[in-house]
């Protein structure tokens, strides 16, 4: 299994002006949620975005160490909105 925070670094790694917080949906560590706000998501759809959080954590992904990974993605402008 990997720590929220293993998988707050890991996503913090590929973009590093990333804010990310990481909750346990179930407390069992397997299933989480992650909201990541980037800048690096400027211009770039939410599938296009997804796909960058999801490239950080492929390894984790792929040994099912992640089984679920419920994600928000947001520009600095978007989350601002949001609120």
């Amino acid at each position: 299994m990997v720590s929220l925070q293993q998988v707050e670094a890991m996503i913090k790694a590929k973009l590093p002006d990333a804010q990310v917080r990481v909750s346990d949906l179930t407390g069992g560590g397997d299933h989480l949620e992650a909201i990541v706000v980037s800048s690096e998501f400027a211009g770039k759809t939410r599938v296009k975005q997804h796909q960058m959080v999801y490239e950080s954590l492929k390894d984790a992904m792929a040994s099912e160490a992640i089984h679920a990974l419920a994600l928000k993605t947001y520009t600095p402008e978007t989350w601002n909105k949001a609120g």
